[in-house]
């Protein structure tokens, strides 16, 4: 680990001294990557410091306790504890700063929230549901787009998706993903039964535009002919129709609309870029389903990652096994405890699987 540490601490030096360089500042693009690398492992090299100062700190106490002056070794020996207790704790620090980033942390969320079992009661809480993540969003800074919505008559949404921008979005609220249940008496409910009723919450990355990266040496091979059909005098006397496969994929333009064989082959692999675009789209769109897939279940009572119960005024996260009763509070924006210990209760767990 104290490698790892040093590499990092080297490579945040490297980046100090390459951000002042008028090269580089007169590089917009390159600046703005250094910069954000350099901003990425400020936190790291910043703990490691002072780990690094904490253990010099305890090393010149022990030298302390070998000395002649009792008052001095007293006092060495009585601060020892406490500052060890610091350099472990600062030992855990660093590993979980340590643990590999997801990539879609600070990305944008589409949250995408749906009612399942449980009728006009499961759109209300999708509205609730709604609204709860709206009023932590707001309290974080990030802007909230309502990109499509089917309301009910009665104030409740069969579904609404929303963008939500703002830096670590994800980071936050991605663990939000799965089948909510809620316990209480519908407003409709004369008997005062308590009814169970479920909503689906699925928070995926929002996805970048799709780059087609194209090695035209290695990916691409060229066949010229003769063209055919109208075009002219020359259209059968000169080798201008060009065929472009793209070998990955097998995919395979023709192109002989231009004389030129130059224009038909620039033209052939503007083609091919647009129809790989295409077929990349698609297949991220059909990960981004599976990925919904998998986080909201079939939407069942009996699936649930956390359970509203709104008599008890209790809320249970199933996967943490952790209940508060500040139902009212968390129904109003308030769940940052529920996602600090999502987050503390990932990070333990992949600190495991990495030791």
């Amino acid at each position: 680990m104290f490698q790892k540490l040093e590499d990092v601490e080297r490579r945040y030096m490297e980046l100090e001294t390459a951000l002042v360089d008028p090269a580089t500042i007169g590089n917009r693009k390159d600046y703005a990557r250094l910069a954000k690398e350099r901003s990425d492992i400020e936190e790291i090299v910043r703990r490691y410091r002072e780990w690094t100062r904490l253990s010099g700190e305890i090393e010149g106490h022990k030298a302390l306790l070998e000395g002649a002056d009792d008052d001095v070794r007293e006092l060495a020996k009585a601060e020892l504890p406490a500052l060890r207790e610091q350099l472990e704790t600062l030992q855990e620090e660093l590993k979980r700063l340590l643990l590999p980033r997801d990539p879609n942390d600070e990305r944008n969320v589409l949250l995408e929230i749906r009612a399942g079992t449980g009728g006009e009661e499961a759109s209300l809480f999708a509205a609730e549901l709604f609204r709860m993540y709206s009023r932590y969003a707001e309290e974080h800074g990030w802007r909230v787009e309502v990109m499509s919505s089917n309301a009910t008559g009665l104030g409740g949404f069969k579904e609404v998706i929303a963008l939500i921008e703002g830096r670590g979005a994800y980071s936050r609220l991605k663990f939000e993903g799965g089948v909510h249940r809620v316990q209480r008496v519908p407003e409709t409910e004369g008997s005062g039964r308590i009814h169970t009723s479920t909503v689906t919450v699925a928070v995926l990355p929002e996805a970048d535009e799709v780059d087609v990266q194209i090695d035209e040496v290695k990916d691409l091979r060229i066949d010229v002919y003769r063209s055919s059909g109208p075009g002219g005098q020359s259209v059968n006397t000169t080798d201008s129709a060009v065929r472009v496969t793209h070998l990955p994929t097998g995919l395979v333009v023709a192109c002989q609309d231009e004389k030129s064989q130059h224009k038909n082959r620039a033209k052939g692999i503007k083609i091919l870029r647009a129809r790989l675009l295409e077929r990349a789209q698609a297949e991220q769109q059909a990960e981004v389903a599976e990925n919904r897939r998998s986080m909201v279940g079939s939407g069942d009572r009996s699936e649930r990652i956390r359970t509203y119960n709104f008599p008890q005024g209790r809320i249970t996260d199933h996967r943490i096994n952790m209940t508060l009763y500040s139902l009212d509070r968390v129904i109003e924006g308030d769940i940052e405890a529920l996602i600090d210990a999502l987050i503390t209760h990932h990070q333990s767990m992949a600190l495991k699987t990495a030791s």
